[in-house]
């Protein structure tokens, strides 16, 4: 099964990754993203808006990660993948999070999109948000290049326009971040993207981003009450400049539950299986 992986907007409060694995199961606490007036005790709504200028984008607190469709997590079967995804859609539960190296990730949501425009009323299709990921090898970026890969994307989710692109650069040594970053901007003035994003950026790049007036709208970077590196600095950068931190990683992907409570991890089949790809990443990065 795979696990929960828990996302904030940062400062604001928490949105699930859900796992296509398990039915999704509202509770009367659980937070929606529908139409529907939420029963969370908090004044705070259920969408939020992340925004740089005139760039806009309103997104679920919570997000469904596709993380679990790369193939780490073993075989994905298509139609239960797409069967989950509408689950989700119907609880409330309609932005999802992917990348380009996913596994078949972008092509499920193409599906999933066209069952959900051949379905549901056009009220959900309003609601429905997909965040997906570029992350090129450090090569010289030019238009070209950047505008053919992003096309392969929207092509694969079957979209005219990405709601959100988010970008990350491997090796900062090389500036070419800023020329594939001026190239997604330019393509989202065409219509191709409707906001630039980046994810697992540090605070000095993403400073000199904003300060080539690249309006990137968030940051997906890792979080957790272990892992507080972003409030060190990058939460400083983002309050002033109005960047949302978009939070992965936060409950561990489920060692942050009841399920390792007071289970001491440096012992060997002390406790529950680490089963996961997740699970494993983080008791390694613990």
């Amino acid at each position: 099964m795979a696990t929960l992986h828990l996302h904030n907007l940062l400062p604001n409060p928490t949105s699930f990754k859900s796992p296509f694995s398990a039915r999704p199961r509202p509770r009367s606490n659980s937070v929606r993203c529908g139409g529907e007036a939420t029963q969370v005790s908090s004044s705070e709504t259920n969408r939020v808006t992340v925004r740089n200028g005139n760039d806009s984008l309103d997104i679920c607190r919570v997000l469904n990660g596709m993380w679990q469709t790369s193939g780490a997590w073993g075989r994905i079967d298509r139609d239960d993948a797409v069967e989950a995804m509408l689950r989700y859609a119907d609880a409330g539960l309609s932005t999802f999070d992917m990348a380009d190296h996913y596994g078949p990730a972008e092509d499920l949501y193409g599906i999933f999109i066209n069952r959900v425009r051949q379905e549901r009323p056009p009220e959900l299709l309003e609601k429905v948000r997909g965040l997906t990921k570029w992350v090129p090898p450090p090569v010289k970026m030019t238009s070209s290049f950047v505008r053919d890969s992003i096309n392969v994307s929207r092509k694969r989710m079957d979209v005219a326009s990405l709601d959100m692109l988010q970008f990350h650069w491997w090796d900062y040594a090389n500036p070419g971040y800023l020329d594939a970053l001026k190239h997604l901007t330019d393509l989202k003035d065409e219509g191709k993207i409707k906001t630039v994003a980046l994810t697992n950026f540090d605070t000095e790049r993403l400073q000199i981003i904003l300060e080539n007036e690249i309006p990137v709208v968030s940051n997906q970077v890792q979080h957790s009450i272990v892992d507080m590196r972003p409030q060190q600095q990058m939460a400083e950068l983002c309050q002033l400049t109005g960047v949302k931190l978009i939070t992965y990683g936060t409950v561990m992907g489920g060692l942050l539950s009841e399920k390792f409570l007071d289970t001491n991890l440096s012992i060997p089949f002390a406790g529950p299986p680490l089963n996961t790809p997740s699970l494993q990443k983080y008791k390694r990065g613990k």
